[in-house]
């Protein structure tokens, strides 16, 4: 059975339920760009500590690492709608929490990590039930066009989301929370309109075979490990968000809303190559162009890094989204349609803490260099580092680098 990739460009939405996902998952997107933006300012406003903006990324991967388990095989067990509805209300209080911590000026560096380290935990059950959650929404053959689309979501609440929390924290911190708190509610309410969808459950009884049988699936198919490993080192060391309002305040000499239109720069580079593989899908040389977006990922890393010049530092970041984009949606095309839907929860659950790994902890990884050596080092070094990885997994995984199309073979079909 091969998978074609629909030319319609909109044939995601032909599904009343992946629509209201879409925009459910685009305004929790969008709060949650708001609040990291705001977060990251205040608490550099507060502390002048690169430190602590690096441990920002720190307690929010962490409940991925320590719940994964879990949290993949209550995925694979349980109504994934109405998980991802629980996880956004969460986030609606821990919005609220930050809103009441400004309010009353009650801001610490411990209480707002508490907040935030229960943000983490949300987010790691949110993110496998997010991703096996839309799979089941549009038909297999509609998949790599929701994949763009769900990227392009994403992507344009990079873009439009820091931007915006930059201006609402211009007027004040209350007003960036308090927007964030509404647009986490309104997803909420959407995703709870969403139908029931389908969904395989595995029939297994409970086991310790059972909840590592994501890791056992990963380890067994190669294409899948090297592309989630791929990601995983590439932006653990090309990852330079939680040092931008350092590149903001004391390199570019940025405020606020420079903040924001840095945060923003990579979403629109992401989200223009996502509208155009969402319209153009990548037919042949699969490996290899995800190999290439990643090489260039690096560069754009290391261009930002040495720059100090505010054009020339966004257009990097603009370059830097597309790369990243380009391997996101050979990425997650991949695990989707290379993974059976009994066993996807725990599989995503996995992929989660890569991704959190490389985003967070990548955070982290800058952050705590930075403190050592300096903001720029630390970018630079994380680009090069990134550059050699792509040519290393290049090496190291012949058959994802060699995937052409990204139909499902023979084989695996299902």
């Amino acid at each position: 059975m091969n998978f074609k990739t629909a030319d319609d460009r909109f044939a995601a939405f032909r599904h009343r339920s992946y629509t209201l996902f879409f925009f459910a998952r685009f305004l929790a997107a969008f709060a949650t760009q708001i609040i990291s933006v705001s977060v990251g300012w205040q608490m550099y406003d507060e502390t002048k500590s690169a430190w602590y903006l690096g441990l920002i990324g720190l307690v929010q991967f962490l409940p991925s690492l320590l719940l994964f388990l879990v949290t993949g095989t209550i995925t694979d067990r349980y109504n994934r709608r109405r998980i991802v509805s629980i996880c956004l209300i969460v986030s609606a209080l821990c919005s609220a929490a930050l809103l009441f911590v400004t309010i009353g000026d009650l801001f610490s560096p411990l209480l707002v990590f508490g907040i935030l380290t229960v943000f983490g935990i949300e987010r790691a059950f949110m993110g496998p039930a997010v991703q096996s959650l839309a799979p089941n929404l549009v038909p297999e053959k509609d998949l790599p066009n929701s994949f763009a689309w769900n990227a392009s979501s994403w992507q344009t609440a990079s873009i439009t989301g820091p931007v915006a929390g930059g201006l609402l924290y211009g007027l004040g911190p209350v007003w960036a929370y308090s927007v964030a708190l509404a647009f986490m509610a309104a997803g909420a309410i959407l995703v709870f309109f969403i139908p029931k969808p389908a969904q395989r459950t595995a029939s297994e009884p409970k086991s310790l075979a059972y909840v590592l049988a994501g890791f056992k699936f990963i380890r067994s198919e190669k294409v899948v490990l090297g592309a989630i490993s791929l990601d995983l080192f590439a932006v653990l060391l090309g990852g330079a968000v939680a040092l931008m309002p350092i590149f903001a305040s004391e390199i570019l000499v940025l405020g606020p809303l420079g903040l924001g239109l840095l945060r923003a720069a990579p979403g629109i580079g992401a989200i223009a190559m996502a509208l155009y593989l969402a319209s153009f899908p990548i037919r042949h040389h699969s490996g290899a162009i995800m190999f290439i977006g990643v090489g260039i990922f690096g560069l754009a890393t290391l261009v930002f890094g040495l720059s100090n010049t505010t054009w020339l530092s966004i257009a990097a970041l603009i370059v830097m989204g597309a790369g990243d984009m380009i391997s996101v949606y050979v990425r997650e095309t991949l695990i989707a349609l290379w993974t059976p839907d009994e066993v996807r929860g725990r599989v995503s659950a996995v992929n989660m803490v890569f991704i959190g790994a490389s985003n967070e902890l990548g955070e982290f990884r800058a952050g705590s260099m930075a403190s050592i050596v300096g903001a720029v080092p630390a970018v630079v070094i994380g680009g090069i580092g990134t550059l050699l990885v792509s040519i290393a997994w290049a090496g190291m995984f012949p058959s994802l680098r060699k995937i052409d199309t990204l139909d499902v073979p023979e084989s695996l079909a299902r």
